[in-house]
């Protein structure tokens, strides 16, 4: 059976939950990654019991150790990997510590970084594969206030480019999903209950699941690098 990774998995409600669970159905067995045991564990006993198959693996996405341990889990069977790690990280560049703004490139360009290359070295042996980013519409564009989230998913945006231009030719998928807009998941419905009265303005977890399957999809005589999702009512 052909194995998919996803790393950055929280809350059921959650993008990284919904991609397990979208491509577990696709029967690819998906090992979960997250830093959490418990909210794992909960998305695996979900998709067994929907007949599928899944592992929990925690794992830190800024470790070098746990990455490569990861991928060695996975084996030589790696079809599909998604980095869906990293948080919106505010704040005004005059009142930041350096360490703030280094623990946000961490998380979303270096981790990313390790994750890219612990999967192209296994899908190059495995003759291809599908590799894929999540972006946000502050990886196009800088917006005061959230420098160091704008700089990071820049960064890992130009980083997922330059993999896909060096690996196309090895059969690897390298693509980028720009989420423009607020998820209507658990963690805003969280922190705004109101939103739940206006899900039509908040982008649906299960489109930009069928967002990351459709690059997935894609023959290799038509393939996209990014695609962008964002609600009908987002001013873009």
């Amino acid at each position: 059976m052909s194995k998919a990774i996803v790393i950055g998995v929280g809350p059921d409600r959650g993008l990284g939950a919904q991609l397990c669970k979208r491509f577990a159905a696709e029967r690819l067995e998906v090992l979960v990654a997250g830093r959490t045991r418990s909210t794992l564990d909960a998305v695996v006993a979900d998709i067994k019991a929907a007949g599928g198959r899944a592992t929990a693996v925690v794992a830190d996405a800024t470790s070098e150790a746990d990455t490569v341990a990861l991928f060695d889990q996975a084996g030589d069977e790696l079809s599909v990997a998604i980095y869906n790690a990293g948080n919106n990280t505010p704040g005004r560049i005059i009142d930041m510590d350096a360490s703030y703004f280094e623990k946000s490139w961490r998380v979303v360009c270096f981790g990313g970084f390790l994750f890219g290359r612990e999967a192209v070295r296994r899908m190059v042996r495995r003759g291809g594969g599908t590799l894929l980013f999540t972006g946000a519409s502050a990886s196009l564009r800088g917006r005061s206030g959230f420098g160091a989230f704008n700089s990071a998913k820049a960064g890992l945006r130009t980083l997922a480019q330059a993999m896909a231009k060096e690996y196309a030719a090895d059969g690897i998928h390298v693509g980028h999903i720009v989420v423009d807009g607020g998820i209507g998941g658990e963690k805003i419905l969280k922190r705004f209950p109101d939103a739940a009265n206006r899900l039509d303005s908040l982008i649906s977890i299960e489109g930009i699941a069928e967002a990351f399957m459709f690059l997935h999809k894609q023959p290799r005589t038509a393939w996209s690098f990014e695609l962008d999702v964002r609600t009908s009512k987002e001013n873009w």
